[in-house]
């Protein structure tokens, strides 16, 4: 299989998954700064995934302005994850490696936000290895254009003038975006997938990058 470009999700993909308990005490900092020192446990794991209308719902539910509140979330939870990876609690999975010495363009699209994101290209030193990097946008508007939206996964292709990319992922939202843009996908079964169902079928089905890299010569991932 002949692929011109290769773009990769971040978040359980390049790097470690966030961890739930950092990102619960990021929106749980962002309600206290609304004066909301106690909010319902369901109203803070709503706001982990998040839809516009799950953030619609708890802002109504506290009378809160959705766009002022969500701002606020993705820049404490941004520098919540920003924070650990600076300690070194999180970091790059070791076949990243293979990433620096890919024969064909590469980019990120992610549902992580765009400083979080800038930031972790930056940290690891990424920015010769991925061309183009899209993360979201700490809006309403942003949140609207979170995968499976190919929005951003659009955009980067265009970037990098792409006709037959590959966009490599771990999530079901991965592969329905690449799907909704008729290109092939790669899912990465990593450990904290593996009891992960899939109700749409990806085109591939990896282990880790090396299997990734392998499907560019024609081998098949495995092989």
């Amino acid at each position: 299989m002949t692929y011109d470009a290769i773009l990769f999700d971040n978040d359980g993909v390049l790097v470690e998954p966030p961890d739930a308990g950092r990102v619960y005490g990021g929106i749980r900092e962002t309600f206290a700064s609304f004066g909301i020192t106690d909010p319902p446990t369901a109203h803070v794991e709503a706001l982990l995934g998040a839809t516009v209308d799950t953030v619609e719902a708890v802002c109504a539910a506290h009378d809160l302005d959705p766009r002022a509140f969500w701002y606020r979330r993705d820049r404490i939870v941004s520098r919540v994850q920003r924070e650990a990876f600076r300690a070194g609690d999180k970091g790059l999975y070791a076949d990243v490696a293979a990433a620096r010495d890919a024969p064909v363009p590469q980019g990120i699209v992610t549902n992580n936000q765009r400083d979080t994101i800038r930031f972790i290209v930056d940290h690891f030193d990424l920015g010769d290895t991925f061309q183009t990097v899209y993360g979201r946008d700490p809006t309403i508007e942003g949140l609207r254009r979170k995968k499976p939206s190919p929005y951003h996964l659009r955009r980067a292709i265009a970037d990098l003038d792409a006709e037959r990319p590959l966009f490599v992922g771990d999530s079901e939202s991965d592969v329905l975006a690449a799907a909704r843009m008729g290109i092939d996908s790669a899912f990465v079964r990593r450990p904290h997938r593996t009891d992960y169902d899939l109700s749409v079928t990806p085109t591939h089905e990896v282990a880790d990058l090396e299997d990734v890299f392998a499907l560019l010569d024609g081998r098949a991932a495995g092989d």
